[in-house]
C-alpha cells in the first residue's frame, strides 16, 4: 500500500513537520499531572497541547465532540489534506478504519459518573453517544465529507496492525480508491490513576526501551496518527507500507535498514525484545518521543514514513543500552531503503510493519 498523506497529533504539536522536528531535536522532558487518590501524587505524561487542538474552522461540525474525537478528526484531516487530494479523490470512495486499545474511556467513565450522581433518568444522552467507539469515525466522516465505508477496530496490541491489512482487503477488492487509517488514545484520569497504581512509572521520565527489562518502566501518552492509504502511488509518496502478523518478513542490506523496536512499557515483561535484534542491523526506539501508548505502533510508522521520505535516520532519543545494543546513536542524512517495525503482544506474538520507498 502506497502511504499517500500523513496526520499525526501528539505531546509535540501537529503536523508531520512537529514530528520530523521532534525526532530531530530527541527526548525533552515529559509534564506532571496530579493523580488523586493515588500513592504518589504526581505523575510524568506526554500529553497533548491545548493548542495543538485549537483548530476551529476546521472543527465547527465537531463542536460538540469530545476530545478523544478531536484529535482523531484533526489527524485525519490533515493526512487528506497531506496527500493533496483532497480535491481529486472521490469522497464516496474513500473508508475510514480507526485503530484504538481504549477508545473514548474518558467520556464512558464520565457518563458512568453521570448515572451515579444523577440517576438513569439524567445521565447526559451527548456523553452516551460519544462514549461508543465509533464516534469519532462519524466525525470524521462528517467533517470531511467522506461516504465510504467505516469501522472501528479494538486490540490492546495489534489494533493498527488489524487495521491496515483490512484496509488493504478493501482497496484489493476496489470496494475503496483509499483509505484513511489512524489510532486515537487518549489520557484520562481514570487512565492517570490505573497507570500510577499499576505500571512503574519512570521517575526521570524517560522510558528506556533498550533495557529489556522485566517490569519497565512507563510514561504514559496520547494523541493520533492516520495514514491516507492508496494502492498505487499518489499524493505526497512517503512509501510502501506491508504487514506481517507472527512471522518475520524479509529483511534489506543492514547497511541501508533500520529496525524499530516498538516497545511501549505498559506489557509486563519487555525481555523478550532482544530476541528480535538482527545481527547487523541498527536498532532504534522513538517511544520515549511520544509515550507508552498502546497503539504505539502507528506513531513509530510515521516516523518511519518521514524517515523514508526524507532520507534521513535520528538518533534514538534515549540512549541508555546496557546490553551494547547496535543503535542509531547519530542523525545522519543517507540511503534508506527499509524501515521495520516490530511488536510483541504478551505471549510472545510477532506483528512487522516494514516500510519502503517508492519503487523506482
Amino acid at each position: 500500500m502506497n502511504i499517500a498523506g500523513l496526520g499525526i497529533i501528539c505531546t509535540r504539536g501537529r503536523g508531520p513537520s512537529a514530528l520530523c522536528q521532534a525526532l530531530a531535536t530527541g527526548w525533552v522532558a515529559p509534564a506532571t499531572v496530579a493523580v488523586r487518590g493515588a500513592a504518589e501524587d504526581q505523575l510524568n505524561v506526554y500529553a497533548v497541547p491545548p493548542e495543538a487542538l485549537s483548530d476551529k474552522t476546521l472543527l465547527a461540525q465537531a463542536r460538540r465532540a469530545d476530545r478523544f474525537s478531536r484529535m482523531a478528526v484533526l489527524a485525519a484531516a490533515d493526512a487528506l489534506g497531506d496527500s493533496g487530494l483532497a480535491s481529486r479523490v472521490d469522497k464516496a470512495r474513500v473508508g475510514v478504519i480507526l485503530a484504538t486499545a481504549l477508545g473514548p474511556h474518558a467520556t464512558t467513565f464520565n457518563f458512568l459518573d453521570g448515572i451515579l450522581d444523577f440517576g438513569e433518568a439524567a445521565a447526559s444522552p451527548t456523553a452516551f453517544s460519544h462514549s461508543v467507539h465509533n464516534a469519532a469515525n462519524s466525525y470524521i466522516a462528517m467533517t470531511l465529507g467522506l461516504r465510504g465505508p467505516t469501522l472501528t477496530v479494538t486490540h490492546f496490541h495489534f489494533a493498527f496492525h488489524q487495521a491496515a491489512l483490512l484496509a488493504q482487503a478493501w482497496l484489493k477488492e476496489r470496494r475503496c480508491d483509499a483509505v484513511l487509517v489512524g489510532v486515537a488514545e487518549e489520557l484520562g484520569t481514570v487512565m492517570e490513576y490505573a497507570s500510577s497504581r499499576l505500571l512503574p512509572p519512570a521517575a526521570d521520565g524517560r522510558l528506556k526501551p533498550f533495557a529489556f527489562a522485566n517490569s519497565p518502566e512507563t510514561v504514559p501518552g496520547e494523541g493520533s496518527v492516520f495514514f491516507l492509504l492508496t494502492p498505487e502511488t499518489a499524493g505526497a509518496a512517503y512509501g510502501q507500507l506491508d504487514v506481517s502478523l507472527n512471522q518475520a518478513p524479509r529483511v534489506a542490506e543492514p547497511r541501508t535498514a533500520l529496525h524499530l523496536l516498538d516497545t511501549f512499557a505498559v506489557t509486563r515483561d519487555e525481555s523478550a525484545y532482544r530476541t528480535l535484534l538482527t545481527p547487523g542491523l541498527v536498532a532504534a526506539s522513538y517511544t520515549p518521543l511520544f509515550g507508552s501508548i498502546m497503539t504505539g505502533s502507528a506513531f513509530h510508522a510515521a516516523a518511519a514514513a518521514c524517515m523514508l521520505k526524507g532520507q534521513q535516520r535520528y538518533a534514538c532519543p534515549v540512549q541508555d543500552n546496557p546490553h551494547q545494543v547496535p543503535l542509531c546513536a547519530e542523525t545522519a542524512t543517507g540511503s534508506l531503503r527499509e524501515v521495520l517495525c516490530t511488536r510483541l503482544d504478551c505471549s510472545g506474538r510477532r506483528a512487522d510493519l516494514r516500510l519502503t520507498p517508492q519503487p523506482w
